[in-house]
């Protein structure tokens, strides 16, 4: 078993197990959909994925959670050293515990939770994009590292359509179609949390594409619904179904094991992208969510795209 080191001074910390529990819970309770997605991997990997979605969302908590509002550019700054030091093998707080085994048992590089924090600071300082450009990198940050930090735990096949003479060749590793699921999943949250990020102040939507629908900030603001914001809101959701077209492309490309869960929690997740449509377009007054019996009806069909796709 994983011996875990803790740096001088610091208080005792929960055991392996009942810090996995921890960030089960957290997954369950934040992520419903994600976290049923999750149950179909084996239990090692659901485990790690666990972990690994609980640090994102303490992470995510600084700035859009109850410790916001005396978040401070130093706070990060803390909080990167903590990433350093659960990386160092010295967990800090408790679902660091579950952190430091998942990195023993799949290592991974420090780099996309760096920039994870990178995109935390982004919040503290911007409430507005101006470009989808601007906006994607934004998306990169606090979602498309999650599934760069996720491949590392659900592995690639490496013997996918590969002939013998050939499996000596450096893997297909689909990194691109992993952003692209991370992104995808994030303009998914944006067009669903419209009215509530406009409520606190922020909109996600490019302002120059506002402009282009002759859709104005106190449009949106107001939660004004007529023929420009229905316009808008079809053109974001091909873009956001564009993205999970790429991600797609990558899901055979890895373990076996893994594409099932995979395409399970794409399809769950695109669904909320038909919710907003069955409701007109309307998220200031309707949160769009996708009903159990309807994510139950997708999971056979997912497990058939993982079997022939």
């Amino acid at each position: 078993m994983l011996q875990l080191s803790k740096l001088p001074g610091m208080r005792t910390l929960v055991s392996i197990e009942d810090a996995y529990e921890i960030c089960r819970q957290i997954t369950a309770k934040h992520a419903k959909t994600f976290y049923l997605g999750t149950l179909l991997m084996p239990e090692v990997k659901r485990r790690a994925i666990w972990a690994i979605y609980a640090w994102c969302r303490c992470t995510d908590e600084l700035v859009d959670g109850l410790p916001a509002g005396i978040t401070t550019p130093e706070t990060l700054d803390r909080w990167e050293a903590q990433l350093e030091s659960i990386f160092a093998g010295h967990p800090v707080e408790d679902p660091d515990v579950a952190l430091v085994d998942t990195l023993s048992r799949f290592p991974m590089d420090i780099q996309p939770f760096r920039d994870m924090i990178a995109g935390q600071r982004m919040d503290l300082y911007r409430n507005r994009y101006e470009t989808f450009e601007e906006l994607e990198l934004y998306c990169y940050r606090v979602a498309g590292t999650v599934g760069l930090m996720s491949t590392a735990i659900v592995g690639v096949n490496g013997g996918l359509q590969t002939a013998a003479w050939d499996r000596q060749q450096d893997l297909y590793i689909p990194t691109q179609e992993a952003i692209a699921l991370g992104i995808a999943f994030q303009l998914t949250n944006i067009l669903r949390d419209v009215g509530e990020d406009a409520a606190r102040g922020r909109i996600y939507l490019p302002l120059e594409e506002l402009a282009r629908f002759n859709y104005t900030e106190q449009d949106l603001i107001e939660g004004v619904i007529d023929d420009r914001w229905q316009a808008l809101m079809r053109f974001q959701i091909q873009r956001a179904r564009n993205f999970y077209v790429i991600a797609e492309k990558g899901i055979g490309y890895l373990s076996p094991d893994a594409r099932y869960p995979i395409w399970a929690a794409l399809m769950l997740y695109q669904q909320i992208l038909g919710a907003i449509e069955r409701n007109r377009y309307d998220v200031f007054r309707q949160r769009a969510y996708v009903s159990t019996s309807r994510k139950f009806l997708s999971l056979p069909i997912a497990w058939l795209r993982a079997q022939a796709l």
